[in-house]
């Protein structure tokens, strides 16, 4: 038998990556059609049966036996009716009314460009009625909006919506209306506690594949610390086995009680999972209520700075000086920016938080039969921020060189979602290491250089750390921009990463920079939040 030296694998398709998305459903992309449906083969029905041509022998028809008798409906005080539902295990029906449907309008930042604004896009997500005339939704369905409007189940009209708080970390997102007649007939959903596993949930939104609200059921498969995707941080969270679905974002997930015990937010994407949904919870969801009721905002959630390490060696415990009854974890590194940083030192042992008992392996009880990490107590703050909050971009140009700062979404900006293999191994060296060593330190570079005759031989320089300029270290955007605007002496000098400098004229190049952003329609050199 020929071969080409390529074997077919029978059952399993090429392995794919794991992905989270978050499941809002971007109407400018793919349409709901007949096309994306499977459509099931049905048998042929009876009529057509009958009337169909046969070839070969007829079929034997089967040998007569007698019906059995039809049971008869059950007796309820000696009348003949429905039976009650059995004690125990009625399920209330959940406020299906208070779940609204979100549209809204984005125009996100070019961070690649970051004086221009992407083209706008549209999309549909789902929420649900609070109490005090607001309603919630998940921060991704909003980010970088524009317009926010809510229709509710069975009307034709859409409510223009007030944006009150976004919560990035958590992504979760407060709304209300001012339109009275939003809230004529609505009530508010009802919070209820955390779930325990094996607890039937339900998910109601408006995901893909209909405009009518949907409903799907399934139960928690698993409750631990999960990765937000949206807000790139570590929270707890609720795994079940509903389907969720783009556009089922910003839904409520029911229990059997009609009582609200979280928003369903991300899904996993991957060829060995199927039906597998994360729902942000109660716990999480209260923390961001009564953050923005408290302080007005929202202003976020507690981090211990530090990074430790599991205690599992039992030499390593002795040579630590730890008791044969103690158990905890080891600091590795003090965040220089946390209040922590003037109490805790490296290699000291945390035994318990709060009065709670740490194991050697990171985690703490949580509920009963159950343990949970640690990490969830633990927020690591890092030198390159994991988003900007719904903030413009930072700016500076000099000479065509575009001077900005590096966070999770300016990498992602310029090496797609593979940014954590595509992007230079100095900055994801910080990305995943560095620590600021004050509050407002940032990781500067050069973007790019937009083409003139005052930069030849430079062009190439791409995403590369700004070091110092004139010999003094630059310490953020802001001090940069007011150390060049402020020179008067003839050359100014960049000290950048991989030892490179660049020398620039200082009079020539402060005049070419009036040229190079009339070329390129670049309306100013300076982004409005350095200004002075």
């Amino acid at each position: 038998m020929a071969s080409d030296g390529k074997r077919k694998k029978r059952g399993r398709k090429s392995k794919t990556q794991t992905t989270l998305d978050p499941t809002t459903s971007t109407i400018n992309d793919e349409v709901f059609s007949v096309n994306n449906v499977e459509i099931v083969n049905s048998t042929t029905p009876t009529s057509a049966k009958n009337h169909e041509n046969r070839r070969g022998r007829p079929k034997k028809r089967p040998k007569h036996s007698p019906e059995k008798p039809e049971k008869p409906p059950p007796l309820i005080n000696g009348e003949i009716g429905v039976a009650p539902p059995v004690e125990g295990v009625t399920r209330v029906v959940p406020a299906m009314d208070a779940v609204v449907k979100v549209f809204c309008v984005h125009t996100e930042p070019n961070l690649s460009l970051p004086w221009q604004r992407k083209r706008q896009y549209s999309s549909s997500s789902s929420g649900f009625v609070i109490g005090g005339r607001r309603v919630l939704t998940n921060a991704h369905s909003v980010e970088h909006y524009t317009q926010v409007k809510l229709k509710k189940r069975g009307s034709d009209t859409k409510y223009l919506a007030t944006v009150l708080a976004i919560g990035t970390e958590c992504d979760v997102a407060l709304l209300t209306v001012s339109d009275d007649e939003f809230w004529e007939g609505v009530s508010p959903v009802e919070f209820g506690e955390l779930p325990s596993l094996q607890d039937a949930v339900t998910v109601v939104g408006y995901p893909i594949g209909g405009d009518t609200i949907s409903v799907t059921s399934g139960v928690v498969s698993r409750i631990e610390i999960l990765s937000y995707a949206h807000g790139s941080t570590e929270l707890l969270g609720l795994q079940i086995d509903a389907a969720i679905n783009s556009g089922n974002s910003g839904g409520p997930a029911f229990n059997d009680k009609g009582e609200c015990v979280g928003i369903a937010f991300q899904s996993l994407k991957h060829e060995d999972a199927e039906n597998i949904g994360y729902v942000i919870p109660t716990p999480v969801i209260k923390h961001f209520i009564q953050d923005y009721e408290k302080n007005g905002a929202y202003t976020g959630f507690p981090f211990l700075g530090i990074e430790w390490q599991k205690m599992e060696n039992p030499d390593m415990r002795v040579a630590m000086g730890m008791k044969s009854d103690q158990k905890g974890v080891r600091i590795r590194r003090i965040d220089p920016t946390a209040p922590e940083s003037e109490v805790l030192q490296p290699s000291d042992i945390i035994l318990s938080f709060d009065g709670v008992d740490i194991a050697n392996d990171g985690t703490v009880p949580f509920r009963h039969g159950e343990r949970i990490g640690f990490s969830y107590l633990i927020s690591q703050k890092r030198l390159i921020p994991p988003h900007v909050k719904g903030k413009p971009p930072s700016y500076y140009i000099i000479a065509g060189f575009v001077f900005t700062t590096v966070s999770v979404p300016y990498l992602r900006s310029e090496y797609g979602k593979e940014y954590e293999f595509e992007a230079p191994v100095k900055l994801l060296d910080k990305l995943l290491h560095s620590m600021p060593q004050s509050p407002d330190e940032q990781i500067v570079v050069v973007s790019q250089v937009l083409v003139a005759d005052i930069n030849i031989g430079y062009e190439d320089i791409v995403n590369t750390q700004v070091v110092a300029f004139n010999g003094k270290p630059v310490k953020n955007l802001k001090s940069l921009a007011n150390m060049v605007e402020n020179f008067d002496d003839e050359f100014l000098k960049f000290d950048l990463e991989y030892d490179q400098i660049v020398v620039l004229r200082t009079k020539t190049a402060k005049e070419a920079t009036v040229d190079i952003l009339t070329t390129h329609g670049i309306p100013s050199a300076i982004s409005d939040d350095l200004k002075p």
